[in-house]
């Protein structure tokens, strides 16, 4: 009882668009949830699943991600829900990828009612193995399938048959598993997620999450003066260069601040521009600045995600999915010249500005 009555409650602050959402998926209804970045697109899948596993002890659920960063973010924030939520104990979350140890897919597969994965894993290990995970597939009452938009062109063919498949296999052991699509803002989002699974998805395109006020700022690089180019043309700074400057000094002002740039090797190469600039004008937070990129032993990745959590400064590359933010929603506000303390700030170096862009500048409202 205690804990439907918080699931009303927190159904009641819910947005607009994450109620739809979830009572189209509560309903049995195959939905996607196209909507910006960090307008709290978690919560619309959390509600039907923590119901469902509340009302039956057998239910399953199945959560898919693009990286394994963004999945375990996701999983530490259901760890913590279903620990503080009475009679879900049970439930047990737990991550099923490359990084897991034996011992912890064992008991994913044996014990855990609600899985992190990734399309990869699915395909190497449930759908060749299936007969392993019969219970599993049996119980399984919920499908979420993270960041949708990200799978397109080769890559989305493999991992729409490899969708088909699971829900055939779902079948076969007479369950028919509900999809919850959760994607940026596209043209078409249910004809997107049509495509992934085959069948009729419902769409939810209406924000209605609050947002604090931000600043956008369209920055040009200086001219340098101790070069120029062919037949005297100028030369300007390169963006690299420029982002790292301007990353070391938002630093120094106080400012929490997320760098995208297009690169893994820009990436380490603005890091450590950063914090050789921050060594002149503020020693003591040169140390804060570390590169985020993928190419990384995951225990290094798990470091810097942790110290990023703690207020830590990352520089991070193009790898935008990365579950990690700089702010909360409404909090947000960019900006390259002097900053209050506790500002966040992303940085996006390079253009031009499209939708991709704005995304990553919606990473200064994530938390």
């Amino acid at each position: 009882m205690r804990c439907a009555r918080s699931m009303i409650a927190a159904s009641r602050r819910c947005g607009s668009h994450q109620l739809a959402a979830a009572n189209l998926a509560h309903d049995g209804r195959h939905v996607v949830l196209s909507t910006g970045t960090a307008s709290g697109k978690s919560l619309a899948y959390q509600l039907p699943i923590l119901t469902a596993l509340k009302a039956n002890s057998r239910a399953r659920a199945l959560y898919l991600s693009p990286t394994k960063a963004l999945g375990h973010d996701q999983l530490r924030g259901a760890i913590a829900l279903t620990e503080a939520m009475p009679g879900l104990g049970d439930v047990a979350p737990s991550s099923y990828d490359g990084d897991s140890p034996g011992e912890v897919r064992r008991f994913a597969r044996e014990r855990s009612r609600w899985i992190f994965s990734n399309p990869d894993m699915i395909h190497l290990s449930l759908l060749r193995n299936h007969a392993r995970w019969a219970v599993f597939l049996r119980n399984l009452q919920f499908i979420v399938v993270d960041e949708c938009h990200y799978y397109r062109g080769v890559f989305g063919s493999n991992v729409a048959m490899i969708l088909r498949r699971l829900l055939r296999l779902c079948t076969r052991y007479t369950s028919a598993p509900t999809v919850i699509f959760a994607s940026a803002t596209t043209a078409q989002p249910a004809a997107t997620a049509s495509e992934l699974i085959g069948q009729t998805v419902a769409e939810v395109t209406e924000d209605g999450s609050p947002q604090g006020a931000r600043t956008v700022a369209l920055w040009e690089p200086a001219l340098r003066e101790d070069i120029v180019g062919e037949n005297g043309a100028p030369v300007r700074r390169s963006a690299g260069a420029e982002a790292a400057r301007v990353m070391a000094d938002l630093i120094a002002e106080g400012a929490r601040t997320l760098t995208f740039v297009r690169s893994r090797r820009g990436a380490e190469l603005t890091a450590l521009a950063a914090r050789a600039r921050l060594e002149d004008i503020a020693p003591e937070l040169a140390e804060r600045v570390a590169s985020y990129r993928a190419g990384y032993l995951a225990e290094d990745r798990r470091g810097t995600r942790t110290r990023s959590g703690r207020r830590r400064i990352a520089g991070h590359g193009h790898h935008q999915r990365a579950g990690v933010g700089c702010g909360h929603r409404g909090t947000g506000r960019g900006g390259v010249g002097r900053v209050s303390r506790h500002r966040h700030v992303v940085l996006a170096a390079g253009g031009p500005f499209g939708p991709s862009r704005a995304e990553r500048v919606d990473r200064a409202d994530r938390s």
